[in-house]
């Protein structure tokens, strides 16, 4: 059963990875690294703050703090990769780790030139290798994982500066907690125009879409992440919520107050959704989950499989980045064809 919990589960669908090339390992050992030959270690005295710093964000109950922009950036997640190049910081990447679908084409090449330390998530020693003064997460307790000797802690003691996008902290998430993360960017890097400039062509091509769907009914819209038992829905504190709403829609689960949750096929079939909107990733295919959905019967009563409504997004969309905008023109689109 494929779950978020709250990660995605397959790095690369399309294999486009094989071909591509793995940032190579130094000489150096752990041991070594953390002591100053590969860590992205602390230099022996504290330089003095670069013009303008240092820089204090809020990712979620902690303060991030830089005395200069980062140079060395490692991002963990697809999202946190593509508000970086969006920003035009792929200068600043020593690499990357764990998509979960293509690369937006306007980003390819900047993409190309980024090391890939991993499919998924890069080891403490791999990370150590590319000696990073900044690691940028999409999912803190995956990416961040302890048990997996990628723990917070672990990587500030060797000179990294992490920081995790604010989605699976901020509780209810709106168009603005989408503002605030790229803008925590922007001021971390020094690019604080560049990300006013991404906030804004977001906010536009939103403000297009409600304006075309302006006389149109709400749709109610069930999420389906994955069908095998139970249904792994978008809840109400995800942005997905907000997405479906600035489409045209309403998450039918907009009252649980998680990003992503377990419903009773009984329960989803209740609440009678007028569409489903099926998230797609992963090595289950988007047509697949829509087979899963028509072949339910239980679910075979609701108007959105009587009349086959069905709305398909890239799981990539549907988290706090910068495709949000371009996520609800595509639901829009699917909901209400005729005001397109």
């Amino acid at each position: 059963m494929q779950h978020i919990s709250p990660t995605p589960t397959d790095p690369d669908p399309a294999g486009s990875r094989a071909a591509r090339r793995t940032a190579p390992a130094l000489a150096c050992t752990a041991l070594l690294a953390l002591a100053g030959c590969g860590g992205g270690g602390r230099p022996a005295e504290e330089a003095a703050p670069a013009e303008g710093y240092p820089v204090t964000v809020q990712e979620c109950d902690r303060e991030v703090t830089v005395d200069a922009p980062p140079e060395r950036a490692v991002t963990l997640n697809q999202h946190t990769t593509e508000i970086m190049l969006a920003l035009g910081l792929e200068d600043r990447m020593v690499g990357t780790a764990f998509l979960d679908d293509a690369v937006l084409p306007e980003y390819s090449d900047a993409y190309e030139a980024v090391p890939v330390l991993a499919d998924q998530y890069p080891s403490f020693e791999d990370l150590l290798a590319a000696e990073p003064d900044f690691v940028y997460a999409g999912f803190a307790s995956s990416a961040f994982a302890e048990d997996e000797g990628r723990g917070r802690e672990a990587l500030e003691d060797a000179g990294m500066t992490t920081y995790a996008n604010i989605e699976q902290c901020t509780g209810q998430v709106t168009m603005e907690t989408v503002a605030t993360e790229i803008t925590n960017i922007g001021r971390i890097f020094g690019v604080e125009d560049r990300a006013d400039e991404v906030v804004a062509g977001i906010e536009e091509q939103v403000a297009g879409v409600e304006q075309a769907l302006e006389g149109t009914d709400p749709v109610d819209v069930l999420v389906v992440d994955n069908l095998d038992g139970t249904i792994f829905t978008s809840g109400g504190a995800g942005i997905g919520t907000e997405i479906i709403a600035h489409a045209g829609g309403r998450n039918v689960f907009d009252d649980l107050d998680k990003v992503f949750a377990d419903v009773s096929v009984e329960q989803a079939a209740e609440r009678e959704p007028d569409a489903i909107l099926i998230y797609d990733y992963g090595e289950i295919s988007a047509e697949e989950k829509k087979k899963a959905v028509l072949a339910d019967p239980t679910l075979a009563g609701t108007p959105a499989v009587e009349e086959e409504r069905f709305a398909v997004l890239p799981l990539t969309s549907a988290v706090v980045g910068n495709r949000v905008g371009n996520a609800v023109e595509e639901v829009a689109e699917q909901l209400h064809p005729d005001a397109f």
